[in-house]
């Protein structure tokens, strides 16, 4: 395409009568509930001291989301939101319009605004801050016909001029380049408010972890809701490196360093919330793979009663969870649940009565009345050095974040055997495989069967959004698994089953689920299970033995959760695989 004249703006008209304000931005703010005057007074102060626009300010500090900011400013302005979706694709219909104006395309990228001229000759405004008046001005100079200004998200902005700057050059901008030209491009405007509102987005959405996904010729950037990964946003690679050495540079790791492996961690607060975000950089053929998980301060209140377990798991979980020593094991893959089980659990059997010890890496969530221990790696503060540590401090309760080897494993099966309670999870793949993977470990299996009080395995399948779920029957091999269901544990499943399946909504964002509960494997250790224990014998004579005692697995239990209408088949068998039935009969 070719390049467009520099043509400075000339002003020679009045600036254009702009839509009447509505009311103050900060006071709509607290009028929604969607801001505290602490935060308003701060960003106030900011605004007094350095200048600035409030919203922009508020976005800053992470006192709220730019949708919220967004929201109001359309109130306020009397101005419509445009979506990513709506914005028109074609770079060549914003450079027909920047010719049609005769102006510089590089003036309208400094101004953080584009324009295109659509269909009924309207001239159509998205731009950072429509009250700017030089921008006003400019417009009203230079175009006589009708005009309508849009509100745009920042980072849907942003792509769309690095899309049109693109198209009207071969060359893309050149981000390589030394320490102090990389930490100057992290703290630019565009790439800050980019990592800002990334954040806020991901928070809003409840999703777990975001990850940004660099390729040859541009990057994306995921997030992991429910257990699920789902596309967000796809940005040319030319920005990546200033959005990683941003992500580095807040994580604290040291952005020069591209070919190793780097861990770091962010405490920060975003839309009112206070968040500690655990950083993973990990180099790959196209860039550097960054995983942000996050961890929110204060989680709402989850408790044994509503993670999902069913009333005789619950039961049987709760009563040994009170006893005075023993193990009790959770065991999954990473993601599962574990540690929200872990703490719900911590929170049931507090009373005030009992010292109750953490120690984990990291800390994930805080416990009042709890004493919490951090691990530390690098200087050789392991969970086996530190359980040592603990054991002096004339604990009750003892909470193991993970148990990783055989020294950590031997000093909580002594801790068990000498009249503690201990809490851990393991990483196996059913909850019986918990006494192999301790056997394998190397500890004994005298030990481990007069030891472990119960071995619990679990995954996350997702909850059916209650405003689309739709009515579905299943298959008759279903159906058939359920009436066994109904006869091995009588009580649990009613009459009448609630069979749904997912549809998608814009309140799901059109997954056709929202927010997760858990399915379950539940095995306590009874005299005939300990005496296999002892022998070693494999899994499935373990299983065998334990059907006997009212056991279930988690495609079972999860059969039980989609029976109720909680969760759909389909999301049970993604989480719990489908070996248990033929795939034809579904």
């Amino acid at each position: 395409m070719e390049s467009l004249e520099r043509i400075e703006p000339t002003l020679t008209a009045p600036a254009p009568v702009f839509a009447p304000l509505k009311g103050r931005l900060g006071e709509m703010l607290l009028e929604r509930g969607l801001l505290g005057e602490g935060d308003l007074n701060r960003a106030l102060s900011f605004q007094q001291m350095y200048g600035g626009r409030l919203g922009a300010i508020l976005i800053r500090l992470g006192a709220i989301s730019e949708d919220h900011v967004l929201e109001c400013l359309s109130t306020q302005l009397g101005l419509p939101l445009i979506t990513q979706e709506a914005l028109p694709q074609a770079p060549e219909l914003y450079a027909a319009a920047i010719r049609t104006l005769g102006i510089d395309a590089e003036w309208w990228f400094d101004q953080s605004a584009l324009t295109w001229i659509d269909d009924a000759g309207t001239l159509n405004c998205v731009c950072r801050d429509p009250l700017l008046p030089l921008l006003q001005e400019t417009i009203a100079a230079s175009f006589n016909g009708q005009t309508q200004w849009w509100l745009v998200r920042a980072r849907d902005l942003d792509l769309m001029i690095d899309v049109v700057r693109r198209a009207l050059s071969n060359e893309g901008r050149d981000y390589d380049g030394d320490v102090a030209h990389l930490r100057e491009l992290a703290e630019e405007a565009p790439v800050v408010e980019l990592v800002s509102n990334t954040l806020a987005q991901a928070l809003g959405q409840g999703a777990s972890d975001i990850h940004f996904e660099p390729k040859e010729t541009e990057f994306e950037i995921r997030y992991r809701i429910d257990g699920v990964l789902q596309r967000r946003l796809v940005l040319p690679r030319s920005r990546f490196d200033a959005v990683a050495s941003r992500l580095k540079l807040i994580a604290g790791m040291d952005i020069a360093e591209r070919r190793l492996p780097q861990d770091g961690r962010i405490g920060t607060r975003i839309s009112g919330i206070e968040l500690d975000i655990r950083v993973s950089c990990l180099p790959g053929l196209w860039g550097e793979s960054i995983v942000m998980r996050l961890l929110l301060k204060e989680q709402k209140a989850l408790t044994l009663q509503n993670i999902g377990m069913a009333a005789d798991h619950l039961e049987m979980f709760a009563k040994l969870a009170n006893e005075p020593h023993g193990i009790i094991l959770v065991t999954g893959p990473t993601g599962s649940g574990k540690s929200t089980t872990l703490k719900a659990t911590l929170d049931f059997i507090k009373d005030g009565k009992r010292k109750i010890i953490t120690v984990e890496d990291p800390v994930e969530y805080q416990i009042e009345g709890v004493t919490q221990v951090q691990t530390k790696s690098d200087i050789g503060y392991s969970f086996a050095r530190a359980l040592r540590s603990i054991l002096r401090q004339d604990p009750d309760v003892i909470m193991i974040g993970e148990i990783r080897d055989l020294e950590t494993a031997q000093i909580a099966v002594q801790a068990s055997l000498t009249g503690h309670m201990v809490f851990s999870t393991l990483h196996t793949n059913d909850a019986l495989g918990a006494y192999t993977r301790l056997t394998d470990m190397g500890v004994e299996p005298f030990l481990v069967s007069s030891s472990v009080r119960l071995v619990m395995a679990q995954r996350l399948v997702r909850r059916l959004c209650p405003q689309c779920k739709k009515p579905e029957e299943p298959s008759a091999q279903i159906k058939m698994r359920c009436e066994d269901l109904k006869t091995r544990f009588p009580g649990l499943l009613p009459d009448k089953p609630q069979w749904f399946a997912a549809t998608g909504c814009k309140a799901c964002q059109g997954t056709g689920y929202k927010g997760r509960l858990g399915i379950y494997e539940v095995s306590a250790m009874t005299d005939d299970i300990a005496d296999l224990v002892m022998r070693q014998r494999p899994t499935h004579e373990l299983m065998g033995v334990a059907r006997q005692h009212q056991f279930r697995d988690l495609f079972e239990d999860g059969l039980l959760k989609a029976y109720l209408g909680e969760t759909s088949i389909d999301d049970v068998i993604r989480v719990a695989g489908q070996t248990a039935i033929d795939p034809d009969a579904i």
